[in-house]
């Protein structure tokens, strides 16, 4: 080989390396550089797979798919394995008469027969002082002299693939690793459980989401704890859509509401004939959900005979229509709720005790809207558009005094409560805007607004006035001249007002 086409060789290489970040693309292209410049008859590059430490053919010259299939080595085993274990390139000037050479492709066999003489040269591909692999070549009536020539430029050329190799290699465990934590992610997303119908941010919510993702898609009977108003029902229905039963029944019993003489037969269901007025067979509530979720909504009220039956129901899925014989198993996840405390109940002896432990296998307890202030404003606005939408509304805003009577209030009621004042405050609003004056007068008392009660005219001036300028403060992001404009009086008289109701512009500046 001449010097030119040496240099010509690594040219070409060079610009294929260049070419594509796709390690297989540019290994083939490699060899038929070499081939196209040399009298090549054979050549292979071959690499270690990290998981089996085997030594593999990554791409060839010359070679079948089957014979590339043969050349697997392990390291220290023929001359391929024995230069990635040493790191030192081996020379051969006749295959044919060194024992070294395993011939393993069969690929030289013919030309051996046919009295041929090839050479052979294994360089290392090294990277960070360790092979990685290895550049086989083979030669078909090459000068001995010639083959120190070669030797240099695929020593060469074995460098040029290390760096491409080490490149790529970290360019598709970084892919690979992106891979991973993109999974990761959307598979966490895909076990958080994002809530349709309950609305919040706040801290406890967040970590009642955790739980219900955690329960959601197991079997386990779960018991839900809260005060009256405060989404149990909806707890219950996410619960039920976010499990394996999801495309099954999901039915919901609300046991208070439910007379005790006709509870059984709304449970378990009754024959025909069973008592006055069962003119025909009725299946129950438990016998509907048969492979879905049933809902007991105020479990709690149940009566003690009622909670025995309950009982055997919950331990082994079974149970008789009233007025029946038949045994009649069911496939059913049970969803209980209480705003009761059943501990008291327990001691009082008016709710069972093995009852309790049977569907208390999970509690999720709803933390009241008193503990989760900060979703008053996001259900709110939640409310604001649900009603806009029904009543064909177009409520803008809260005002700044509404605001704080909404914040500064106990809310016994819960959530439902809150649905219920602004259900009523956007049908009283004649400006598109909810005013204190617009909430109820439970919200307006001393002990939800920290002040006495005024019924002078002059003070309700006053307090009309305030909320004017808290509003204008509001909207101006505490600009005092630009609020005092909207108003219609000077800076002078905007300052004075501001000093009279000790109100703080800074309070609606932009943070």
């Amino acid at each position: 080989m001449k010097k030119a086409d040496a240099l010509q060789v690594l040219c070409e290489i060079s610009k294929i390396l260049d070419e594509t970040d796709d390690l297989k693309k540019i290994l083939h292209p490699i060899l038929d550089s070499l081939a196209s410049h040399a009298p090549v008859v054979r050549g292979a590059i071959t690499l270690i797979n990290r998981d089996t430490n085997e030594i593999l053919i990554e791409s060839a010259h010359g070679l079948t798919d089957s014979q590339k299939k043969k050349g697997r080595y392990q390291v220290g085993e023929g001359i391929t394995g024995q230069v990635v274990k040493t790191g030192e390139y081996v020379v051969i000037e006749d295959i044919s008469k060194d024992p070294r050479y395993m011939n393993k492709t069969g690929a030289e066999t013919e030309l051996i027969a046919q009295k041929k003489q090839v050479s052979f040269i294994c360089v290392p591909i090294r990277s960070d002082k360790t092979t990685i692999g290895t550049l086989n070549i083979s030669f078909i009536d090459v000068y001995s002299d010639d083959l120190d020539m070669y030797l240099n430029l695929l020593s060469i050329v074995a460098s040029m693939v290390a760096r491409a190799v080490k490149i790529r290699q970290e360019l598709r465990e970084e892919k690979e690793r992106l891979e991973a934590e993109n999974a990761r992610l959307k598979q966490e997303l895909e076990d958080r459980l994002i809530p349709e119908r309950i609305i919040g941010r706040s801290q406890v919510m967040q970590e009642l989401f955790t739980l219900m993702a955690q329960v959601s898609k197991s079997e386990a009977t779960v018991l839900i704890r809260g005060e009256s108003g405060t989404g149990k029902e909806l707890v219950a229905q996410e619960l039920h859509d976010h499990s394996f039963r999801a495309k099954k029944p999901f039915i919901k019993v609300n046991c208070a509401a439910l007379p005790e003489g006709i509870i059984e037969s709304e449970l378990f269901g009754h024959e025909k004939g069973a008592f006055t007025g069962a003119h025909m067979l009725r299946k129950g509530r438990f016998e509907l959900a048969d492979g879905g979720s049933i809902f007991l909504d105020e479990v709690g009220e149940l009566s003690l005979q009622m909670q025995v039956k309950l009982l055997r129901v919950v331990q082994e899925h079974e149970f008789e229509r009233v007025g029946g014989t038949k045994t009649i198993k069911v496939d059913v996840r049970i969803i209980a709720a209480t705003n009761r405390n059943l501990e008291e109940e327990i001691q009082n002896g008016k709710f069972r005790e093995d009852l309790y432990y049977r569907l208390n296998v999970f509690p999720l307890h709803i933390p009241p809207l008193r503990e989760r202030k900060s979703d008053i404003l996001l259900l709110c606005d939640h409310f604001i558009e649900k009603y806009n939408r029904k009543n064909h509304f177009d409520i803008k805003r809260i005002s700044s005094s509404a605001i704080d009577l909404l914040m500064m209030y106990h809310w016994p009621g819960n959530v439902r409560e809150l649905e219920n004042c602004i259900e009523r405050a956007a049908i009283l609003s004649r400006d598109d805007v909810i005013h204190a004056n617009h909430l109820p007068p439970t919200l307006q008392s001393a002990e939800s607004s920290n002040t006495q009660f005024r019924s002078t005219l002059q003070q309700e001036l006053d307090n009309l006035e305030k909320e004017l300028i808290a509003d204008a403060l509001k909207h101006t992001f505490g600009n005092r001249a630009k609020a005092a404009r909207e108003l219609g009086i000077t800076e002078r008289m905007m300052g004075l007002r501001i000093e009279r109701y000790a109100l703080d512009p800074d309070r609606y500046k932009l943070r």
